[in-house]
């Protein structure tokens, strides 16, 4: 925390960020699904509240991730010591499925939880974007470029970094058994067959 108020909070959480990025070549195979600051950013501050998303399959073709920093609403009671901020993983996928998708959000007390899709109707998305900072699974991936600067990424048109940060794409991905910790989500579209949304456990 000495560094923190010794320097400028932008500053400090940047050298953060790249050395998280750094790291996260190593752990590829625990990576995907997705919201980043290029042409398709999200245009919303994040509320700061954490939200589960897991699927038993997510397949894809037109894979990026990168790392980002969003900004919570000044005063957002959900700051606590991060100051409104959190470093967090991007992943894009240009055409996604997702097989039995389910996500929850802990109201304290409760969750509200949605399901949808299945094996024969999958949710499907377009430019699916995710801000994450954790994400699980056993994943492959084919023609994957890992360390490319994150502002030249061309996998999901007009999803990109910013320059000098770390980045790696994908022609394809595919990951079983997928969890994620997201704090955004975006899409061109999203499609979420046998939809059903209540109160109850959490994925």
């Amino acid at each position: 925390m000495s560094d923190m108020q010794e320097q400028p909070l932008g500053q400090t959480r940047w050298r953060r960020f790249a050395l998280m990025m750094g790291i996260s070549a190593a752990v590829t195979t625990g990576l995907v699904v997705l919201t980043g600051q290029g042409v398709i950013a999200a245009s919303f501050s994040v509320s700061g509240m954490p939200f589960v998303v897991t699927a038993d399959e997510l397949q894809g073709t037109g894979f990026e991730q990168y790392a980002v920093l969003d900004q919570m609403e000044p005063g957002s009671p959900n700051e606590g010591d991060t100051g409104g901020q959190l470093i967090l993983i991007v992943s894009a996928v240009d055409n996604a499925k997702l097989t039995n998708l389910c996500q929850s959000i802990n109201l304290g007390g409760t969750n509200l939880r949605l399901t949808a899709g299945s094996a024969e109707h999958p949710v499907t998305a377009t430019k699916l974007i995710v801000d994450s900072d954790l994400i699980t699974g056993d994943a492959s991936f084919t023609s994957i470029d890992i360390g490319q600067d994150a502002s030249t990424l061309t996998r999901v048109p007009g999803a990109t970094g910013g320059i000098g940060i770390f980045g790696q794409q994908a022609e394809t991905v595919s990951i079983k058994h997928l969890r994620q910790n997201n704090y955004a989500t975006t899409a061109a579209t999203f499609n979420l067959p046998n939809l059903r949304m209540g109160f109850g456990d959490g994925c």
